[in-house]
């Protein structure tokens, strides 16, 4: 049997601020359970629910030097959902109401969890085969593992894996600094280390030091090796781009399925999804204070009001958006310039816009299941989560080919009737806008074609299933 343990920052159902979390709560329990052992380590954070630490069993603790000082390691254990996870605890890092603070403290409390996810495991008495690392704030896990740590027998063999979710997050600080809380050599921080303009990138390092690199989707595997999405380090991608691997992230299938979801009123699947996604368009309507027309075409948005996602060019064309023949649902908070956009669009076409600028799996369940197409134009997008569930509830995605949008969205071609939504290539406001505008002419005049588009979407299988399928053939020739 195949051991692995997974080192991340957050995961559900514990602590979540972002789809880091799904894979890390939803990816150990899809691996063959006879062939592999995944475990999961993680903070201690005090912010996770009680219901959940009030659970855990307390397994022992040690001190550990980090650096020059010496540091608290409690270790506590729970079983959830067939999985056995691992908690650090430290409260001098961990406490507080959310994961994530002030990045200048951040740096040195992912610097520790790092190093005491390594420091635990032969008190804990499991030697994995491979750690598979998630994003920056494990990018040192690979480094400890080939330099402080090779010298004992017990982590000899064991290979990394370093996850990219996001690489324009990759924990940077002075080098001074990184190597006074690491206690690594300066010989390390150099530029084809983890130095970056004479800093420490700990992202860096876990990408030079794994023995695999994988990100969220094969089209962003290669785009991060090009300067405009490889955030200055698109030459060391490149330079592993043989130990580069771009696998899908999926979603949980049991947890997002329209036949069963009790947070919308209408059940459906694929054989009652035109009746199902009618009544669910009412409710949406009547809890967004949009006027109830099951026939109206209503395009939605659910997601961070940010840059990344394409919202300046929402803002560039909104008017002309709101001109057309549609109602358009907001669901995000983030940017307060994007939040007051969509408010005042909100007052101005108080028919056409609802604008929900809050935080609501509720309500996200509701737009995915009564909205007719999801709308997310990015920038750049790693992977991508919206789209996968807009597909599995029969929502028609309308996205920018960037990314895992256009791994898992084919184009429709009216001609050979084939394709699951709508995309366009260059960022640009107006391309958006035509393909906003031909999806809502073939909902209208070519409802036959669009309807197959729907079921084409929902016959498509992005479960974690078929993802862990691949993760176990990565594992293999580790």
């Amino acid at each position: 049997m195949k051991k692995v343990l997974f080192v991340a920052s957050e995961s559900v159902p514990f602590i979540k601020t972002g789809g880091l979390a799904d894979v890390v709560g939803t990816l150990p329990k899809r691996f063959h359970k006879d062939e592999y052992d995944v475990r999961v380590v993680l903070p201690n954070y005090t912010c996770i629910p009680n219901k959940f630490r009030d659970a855990m069993t307390d397994l022992t603790s040690f001190y550990m030097d980090l650096s020059w000082r010496t540091q608290y390691v409690g270790i506590k254990e729970l079983v959830y959902d067939g999985v056995t996870f691992y908690f650090i605890d430290n409260l001098y890092y961990f406490s507080g109401d959310k994961p994530y603070g002030d990045m200048y403290l951040d740096i040195e409390k992912f610097c520790y969890f790092s190093k005491a996810a390594l420091a635990i495991l032969p008190v804990i008495d499991f030697q994995p085969d491979i750690i598979h690392c998630h994003d920056w704030q494990a990018g040192l896990v690979p480094v400890y593992l080939k330099t402080i740590f090779a010298g004992q027998n017990f982590y000899r063999n064991i290979k990394t894996v370093m996850t990219i979710h996001n690489l324009r997050f990759q924990g940077i600080t002075d080098m001074g600094r990184m190597m006074d809380i690491t206690g690594l050599h300066s010989d390390l921080f150099s530029n084809d280390r983890m130095g970056i303009n004479g800093n420490g990138n700990m992202l860096k390092g876990g990408i030079t030091y794994a023995d695999k690199v994988t990100t969220v989707s094969e089209t962003y595997a290669e785009e991060i090796q090009t300067p405009f999405f490889g955030e200055q380090l698109e030459a060391l991608l490149s330079y592993r781009k043989e130990d580069l691997f771009g696998i899908v992230n999926g979603i949980d299938y049991d947890m997002y399925n329209p036949m069963t979801d009790e947070q919308i009123i209408s059940n459906y699947d694929l054989e009652s999804f035109v009746e199902g996604k009618k009544a669910n368009k009412k409710d949406l309507q009547k809890e967004t204070g949009l006027p109830v027309d099951e026939g109206k075409f209503v395009v939605g948005i659910i997601s961070r009001l940010t840059d990344q996602k394409g919202l300046d060019l929402v803002d560039r064309v909104m008017n002309e958006i709101c001109e057309e023949d549609l109602q358009f649902v907001v669901l995000g908070t983030g940017d307060p310039k994007y939040e007051d956009m969509f408010r005042y669009y909100a007052s101005q076409y108080p028919e056409k816009v609802s604008a929900n600028i809050l935080y609501s799996d509720a309500l996200s369940k509701k737009i995915y299941a009564g909205a007719d197409a999801i709308l997310m134009p990015s920038l750049f997008e790693p992977c991508g989560l919206c789209q996968l569930m807009a597909l599995r509830y029969g929502t028609v995605p309308i996205v920018r080919e960037t990314g895992g949008l256009k791994d898992t969205v084919e184009a429709y071609n009216e001609y050979e009737k084939t394709g699951t939504g709508f995309s366009f290539s260059n960022y640009n406001a107006h391309e958006m806008l035509y393909s906003i505008q031909y999806a809502v002419k073939t909902y209208y005049e070519h409802r036959e074609d669009w309807d197959e588009i729907v079921k084409r979407g929902m016959e498509k299988d992005y479960s974690w299933v078929h993802s862990a399928a691949v993760y176990e053939q990565l594992y293999d020739i580790m």
